[in-house]
């Protein structure tokens, strides 16, 4: 049976293309359009059996904020996400805002199909495997790492994280020529980028902060030896 829906997209090639696509297939698209900002609106306006509302960046804050917007004044439209490959707090979150369904950018035609009449009928269209690992992170979520560590790490390369374990360690500049078998100048460049990016004054500050936020514990996956 057909569906009466709306396919709203930030990439206007991609939704123009599910929009073709699925009315070869029988289905009536009332609209694609694009950019996704003003998707809430369009779909209110219109009120399909179903949107297909594609995003970029799941993950984003507000990325659903279109979701609850039509569920709020237009409750009777059925909304499929689509997205990339998510995390499994991304399918949570796409739900929590009322979506019905969630389907992946590079899903066949025949699952964007399956994935929206399941949603007209009020079931939930996500693949199986994809819910699994949804409830599994919500009922056991991972650890988060400490914000200020990340955020450490993120301004430093791979080798000045390296520079940053080997000052914690107590090596002096010439030991951490050695070690990294670079020039003495190099090494002391290193270390004074270093300083300057933690904006410490002196190597002690350095190491005391890098213990501080737990930076030392893990930097082995980003250049430490």
């Amino acid at each position: 049976m057909a569906v009466r829906l709306m396919v709203v997209d930030d990439h206007r090639l991609l939704a123009e293309a599910l929009a073709s696509a699925l009315k070869l297939r029988g289905h009536r698209v009332l609209a694609s359009a694009a950019p996704a900002a003003g998707a809430a609106d369009l779909v209110i306006a219109r009120a399909p059996e179903v949107c297909l509302l594609g995003t970029a960046a799941p993950a984003e804050p507000g990325a659903f904020d279109p979701v609850v917007k039509i569920k709020r004044e237009r409750p009777q439209v059925a909304v499929v996400v689509l997205g990339p490959v998510p995390s499994p707090r991304g399918i949570a979150a796409a739900f929590a805002a009322g979506a019905s369904g969630y389907v992946r950018h590079d899903e066949r035609i025949e699952g964007v199909e399956r994935a929206l009449m399941k949603a007209r009928a009020g079931e939930a269209a996500v693949a199986p495997q994809l819910l699994q690992e949804a409830f599994a992170e919500l009922l056991n979520p991972a650890a988060q790492p400490d914000d200020e560590a990340q955020r450490l790490l993120s301004v430093l390369t791979p080798r000045e994280v390296e520079v940053l374990v080997r000052v914690a360690d107590g090596e002096d500049t010439r030991v951490i020529a050695s070690g990294m078998r670079i020039a003495p100048s190099t090494a002391r460049t290193h270390v004074q980028r270093v300083l300057m990016k933690l904006g410490v004054g002196s190597r002690l500050e350095a190491a005391a902060l890098a213990a501080r936020t737990g930076l030392l514990d893990r930097a082995g996956g980003h250049g430490a030896p």
